[in-house]
């Protein structure tokens, strides 16, 4: 059974910072493409951040030069540090994990906000 567990999401101010980690389960997590999507009220879920098994990263245009993607291919965990926030970011953010199959975590919320 495959489960994806997302964590640190939370309140913070403008400017703050928050790590969202997402531990995964039943796959074999080092040949799987991560990734962090976001859903605000009202709008579509998007594309936030991806990385390759070999390391190679995607970000949104929103999010360049703020947000960092990581993995620890020996702890089957992905990060998403997240600094500079600003209050369009709030969203819940979900974890992806693709190969052949696509699989998703439930979701941490997170809320920019003075």
């Amino acid at each position: 059974q495959v489960q994806l567990v997302e964590s640190g999401g939370g309140l913070v101010q403008p400017g703050g910072s928050l790590r969202l980690s997402c531990a995964a389960s039943g796959i074999i997590f080092s040949t799987y493409i991560m990734g962090w999507y976001r859903q605000a009220p009202g709008k579509q879920r998007e594309l936030v951040a991806t990385i390759t098994n070999s390391g190679s990263t995607n970000y949104a245009d929103s999010v360049k030069g703020r947000f960092t993607i990581s993995r620890d291919n020996a702890k089957n965990t992905v990060y998403l540090q997240m600094n500079s926030l600003k209050p369009e970011d709030t969203a819940v953010y979900f974890c992806n994990a693709n190969r052949r199959a696509s699989f998703w975590g439930q979701g941490t919320q997170v809320t920019v906000s003075s």
